[in-house]
């Protein structure tokens, strides 16, 4: 008894100072987040601050503005030669002699396990609830102008990498921006490429790291119960290192398989649950075209929907940002053009397909039903204003709009969300590593530095909430698309040269096939 009575006391007092212990780390942490939120919070505003009188971010105009030059300058190039980036994918035109290190279908699956992810499940939820389904138009429609910025900056990322001797290359907006404004005698090349590259690295280990690894905890754990986040984060970047390790070919080689396999069970899924709803999909289309144009149940009306639309599309393809650009300069080709070409397609994919089919999904299910007093989207269930939705709950109003025609689908869209945050690190790590590369120089040792703090940052990002280390490398993300469109403007003659050339011999034949 006095056994017993002894180790109940000092198992409480491990218990009190472990206790005491935990709430020093959250105070640490509390204090932590503060002071970095207030040396940073002055750069994260000026990134998504609105414009004067409105709720709509600068940042989102300045994205879109730039893929409506594009489409206009390139003569909607996107729709012109779709048919023909279709058949680069397939191989059609891929010579394997070409100098590069990944076929144009895995520069392709790369590129895009870096966008697809939770801002397809998430984030067309948060759209829809607060712009309702108009909010679906201008999401479609921003998509397929962001294709033509997509064209643009990846066919420069190939003309301006670097290609060694191992066979190894390096490309993106750093080596285009100062490369191509050498090539123009242009000045201040050297300096944007710099500050791009170091907005890609916390981005990087940021958004593209961090970020997915805690919203992959989170999902876990809400299945199979709380517990210490660390664990999942060191699983992860155990994974994630054993994939990067061995370069973008590594890469490549499982995203070639990743991606398609998400993609097409989360479309499969919608599919199914529009086909057994199909009596609704003309109502629902309605309700997206009245939407667009007269804000049927949404405050602001039309603009709130262009603004949910606009936001919406820009945060999940980013097209613009320059990231892209870094994954397809691995291509195998040596015409540049053509990786143009397949890079237009991502937008497409990532916008008008996926996230359209969760917001049909999300219409159609009834999870959104307009409030009778207010005019404004609510939850059916709960009934609460839908405007204070946040990322986490847009997850949940997708989940329950995917269970109207499953009940098993919240598991499936757990494994979805695990699968999108794996995929979407491997494709950043990748990207944070060329513009590391950039800015310290090549060489095995150097890139295995980075690799490991990567790693590093996986682990962080798991157990810890770093709510202003975050927004921070969102905005740092966002920052990247600064730098690179105010260079695009100067390059995009560079394109239209390239474009030109390509084109004609194309149609005269001198372009061939090759059999495989």
């Amino acid at each position: 008894m006095k056994r017993s009575i002894a180790s109940t006391a000092a198992f409480a007092t491990l218990a009190l100072s472990g206790a005491a212990h935990a709430q020093e780390a959250a105070s640490l942490d509390q204090r932590v987040n503060e002071i970095f939120a207030n040396s940073t919070g002055w750069f994260v505003n000026l990134i998504f601050s609105p414009l004067p009188g409105t709720n709509f971010p600068w940042i989102v105009l300045w994205l879109v503005v730039a893929a409506t030059v594009f489409t206009l300058y390139f003569a909607f190039v996107q729709f012109r030669f779709f048919g023909h980036a279709i058949a680069l994918v397939k191989g059609d035109y891929s010579d394997p002699n070409d100098a590069g290190e990944v076929s144009h279908f895995q520069a392709l699956a790369t590129a895009l396990s870096g966008t697809v992810g939770l801002g397809n499940i998430a984030g067309v939820a948060v759209a829809v609830g607060i712009g309702g389904p108009g909010a679906t138009f201008w999401m479609i429609l921003a998509g397929l102008l962001g294709m033509a910025s997509k064209f643009t900056e990846c066919t420069l990322g190939v003309k301006f990498r670097n290609e060694y001797e191992d066979g190894t290359v390096s490309g993106g907006p750093m080596y285009y921006i100062s490369k191509g404004f050498d090539q123009l005698g242009l000045p201040g090349g050297k300096i944007l490429a710099v500050l791009f590259a170091i907005f890609c690295i916390l981005g990087a280990l940021g958004g593209g790291n961090m970020f997915q690894a805690n919203q992959a905890h989170a999902q876990i754990a809400n299945i199979v119960g709380d517990y210490p986040g660390w664990i999942t984060g060191v699983i992860f970047a155990a994974v994630v290192f054993a994939v990067i390790v061995g370069g973008i070919q590594s890469i490549a080689r499982v995203t070639e398989k990743v991606v398609p396999f998400m993609g097409i069970l989360y479309v499969v899924t919608a599919l199914i649950i529009l086909l057994l709803n199909a009596d609704k999909i003309g109502w629902a289309i309605g309700q997206i075209f009245d939407g667009a144009f007269t804000g049927l149940g949404v405050a602001g009306g039309m603009v709130g929907a262009l603004i949910q639309g606009f936001k919406r599309a820009a945060f999940s393809n980013e097209a613009g940002v320059g990231s892209a650009a870094i994954a397809h300069s691995a291509v195998k080709t040596n015409e540049p053009i053509t990786e143009g070409f397949v890079s237009l397609l991502e937008p497409l994919i990532d916008t008008v397909v996926i996230c359209t089919m969760t917001a049909l999904v999300i219409i159609i299910s009834g999870q959104l039903i307009v409030d009778a007093q207010t005019g404004n989207y609510v939850l059916n269930e709960a009934g609460s204003a839908i405007a204070t939705v946040d990322g986490n709950s847009g997850v949940a109003l997708t989940s329950a709009a995917f269970a109207q025609g499953f009940s098993w689908f919240p598991y499936i869209l757990a494994l979805a969300v695990i699968l999108f945050a794996f995929s979407t690190m491997i494709s950043w790590s990748y990207y944070g590593l060329k513009a590391w590369t950039y800015l310290f120089g090549e060489g095995k040792t150097k890139e295995l530095i980075f690799k490991i703090i990567f790693c590093i940052f996986v682990v962080i990002g798991a157990a810890a909430s770093l709510g202003p280390v975050i927004d921070f490398s969102d905005a740092a993300i966002f920052a990247m698309a600064v730098v690179n469109i105010t260079a695009l403007y100067f390059l995009m003659r560079l394109v239209k040269e390239e474009l030109s050339s390509y084109a004609s011999r194309l149609k005269s034949g001198e372009i061939k096939r090759f059999e495989h």
